[in-house]
């Protein structure tokens, strides 16, 4: 059903509110919620009505069974987006790396020499830490 409620979770529902609200409010509750229910029903009719007349003939045409959220699995998405779109890759042959030109590496850069000379201990400022 609706939000996971059941005939018999509604049934229980509306007891436990006959017996909160005792017999003497329960007519005029039940009245409230009578004209909440027209109230909701006029309006999802109005809304409709003003969609059908702003899409004019192509409401008619739409098929909502395939806009309906509840039909989309992500897992399923992914899937099909992940083999649909592989690229095309060709198998390497071992002689290909042999007829790869030569590329050439850029010099190693000289190390930046130390301050301090070798063995010595670098200044602690016990204050900065």
């Amino acid at each position: 059903m609706f939000f996971g409620l059941t005939i018999e979770k509604l049934l229980l529902i509306g007891l436990v509110a006959a017996l909160v609200i005792g017999p003497e409010r329960l007519p005029r509750y039940a009245e409230v919620l009578a004209t909440f229910t027209k109230r909701a029903r006029d309006w999802i009719s109005s809304a409709r009505t003003r969609v059908r007349d702003e899409m004019g003939d192509e409401f008619d045409d739409v098929d909502w069974k395939t806009l309906d959220p509840r039909q989309y699995d992500p897992r399923r998405i992914i899937r099909e987006a992940l083999l649909d779109d592989s690229p095309v890759v060709k198998p390497v042959s071992p002689n290909a790396m042999t007829k790869a030109p030569a590329v050439a590496t850029p010099p190693l850069e000289a190390p930046v020499p130390s301050p301090f000379r070798a063995g010595a201990v670098p200044p602690y400022d016990s204050e900065a830490t």
